[in-house]
């Protein structure tokens, strides 16, 4: 899997470049994993509820192609997409959400925090309040869109929105759980340990 750390880049133009990446690659495309943040911008799923958009403000909002419903973007916060064959990696699509998760509470447990994944509610959680928000597109057996952990950013503009549609959920950060990373470290965590959940998938397929 070929990594790379695209830093701040606007969220359309990635989106297209995620698309047009899935589209055209064929059997021998190398599997990627970009790791970026976003400037500000609330992204709505394909089948997401507007009324869960409560007061944009001066936050762009953009349509999207994801499960799930509307999330925040924003400075500090690390995106993961997972650009994979999952056909050709043997993972279903619920191992795939499984693994990006666990690459998660794995980080987390790393500095002592105890955090979980949901079920009814993809995600990773800690006492009740979100730290990772998970929404993904499979499209000619490849996955794009993914993961976005909240590292040391503002949490204000999730005030603006019901969080993946759960009017009152509370979100966190690494930061205020007393983790110091930035973007760019935790990227480079997450793509370890995420590289090492997916080398073992394939050695199992």
């Amino acid at each position: 899997m070929i990594v790379r750390w695209l830093g701040r880049v606007e969220y359309e133009p990635t989106l297209r470049a995620m698309q047009q990446f899935t589209d055209q690659r064929d059997a021998t495309t190398a599997d990627e994993l970009w790791l970026l943040e976003h400037p500000p911008v609330f992204t709505l799923g394909m089948a997401a509820d507007r009324s869960h958009l409560l007061a944009a403000g001066d936050i762009p909002v953009v349509q999207t192609d994801r499960g799930g419903q509307v999330t925040y973007h924003g400075p500090g916060q690390l995106v993961a997409y997972p650009l994979l064959d999952i056909r050709r990696l043997g993972v279903a699509v619920r191992t795939l959400v499984m693994q990006l998760e666990s690459s998660v509470i794995d980080m987390a447990a790393a500095h002592g925090i105890a955090a979980e994944g949901r079920r009814d509610a993809p995600g990773v959680y800690v006492a009740g309040k979100k730290l990772a928000s998970l929404g993904l597109r499979i499209r000619r057996g490849a996955s794009y869109h993914g993961l976005a952990l909240n590292v040391d950013m503002d949490l204000t503009p999730f005030g603006r929105i019901n969080p993946c549609g759960m009017a009152g959920l509370e979100v966190t950060t690494l930061a205020e759980l007393g983790v110091r990373m930035n973007v760019e470290q935790a990227g480079q965590d997450f793509a370890r340990r995420l590289g090492q959940r997916l080398e073992t998938a394939r050695q199992a397929a």
